[in-house]
């Protein structure tokens, strides 16, 4: 466990963000405790730490190139530079703008757009083993085309070797990734605005 507020380190928060914050208590003690859990967790042995970093590095960097994305950045860059620096790259190279993907339901089917869709080639699987390209790719598909998230792509992970604890939690995470991106993008805007 930690005893640093993630949230307010990443924002820099003020004492004025602060007390705001701490009008919904619940909320803070939340966010930190999913945080702990999911980086400090009892046991890692369906999802290792490593890998814990990089997919977070690789889910908030998709989307956006702030002080979240930096800091899981330097948490992957920390475990090893250079594949840090490898799942960093592939993520600018699939980053996009999204949410795309088809979906299934008839009276949806005309909002269904297309756009950039990760799927692991030969190359890919070489350079992060089967293992972790299997999860960047399920990490791209919740991130920008969550609607296509299906029995396919949890056969595909069983596939690569991920029991069904760790499909749990890597989407946990995810989850939780975005969830705390946009937390945190809100809670700067509102710091600007009080400042």
């Amino acid at each position: 466990m930690t005893t640093v507020d993630i949230v307010d380190d990443l924002i820099g928060a003020t004492p004025e963000l602060r007390a705001l914050r701490e009008r919904r208590p619940v909320t803070i003690e939340q966010l930190q405790a999913s945080f702990d859990a999911l980086f400090s967790p009892v046991s890692d042995e369906h999802v290792s730490l490593t890998e814990r970093d990089y997919i977070a590095a690789f889910a908030t960097r998709l989307t956006a190139d702030d002080a979240v994305a930096e800091f899981y950045a330097e948490r992957a860059l920390s475990r090893d530079a250079q594949r840090g620096s490898d799942v960093l790259a592939y993520a600018a190279e699939y980053a996009t703008a999204g949410p795309f993907g088809n979906y299934r339901e008839a009276g949806l089917a005309a909002e269904s757009t297309d756009g950039v869709r990760l799927v692991p080639n030969a190359a890919d699987i070489a350079q992060f083993g089967e293992r972790l390209a299997a999860a960047l790719a399920h990490t791209h598909l919740l991130v920008v085309r969550p609607r296509e998230a299906d029995d396919a792509a949890i056969a595909a992970l069983v596939a690569a070797g991920w029991s069904a604890d760790g499909i749990v939690t890597l989407s946990q995470l995810v989850a939780f990734l975005a969830f705390q991106q946009r937390v945190i993008t809100g809670l700067r805007a509102i710091q600007e605005d009080i400042a």
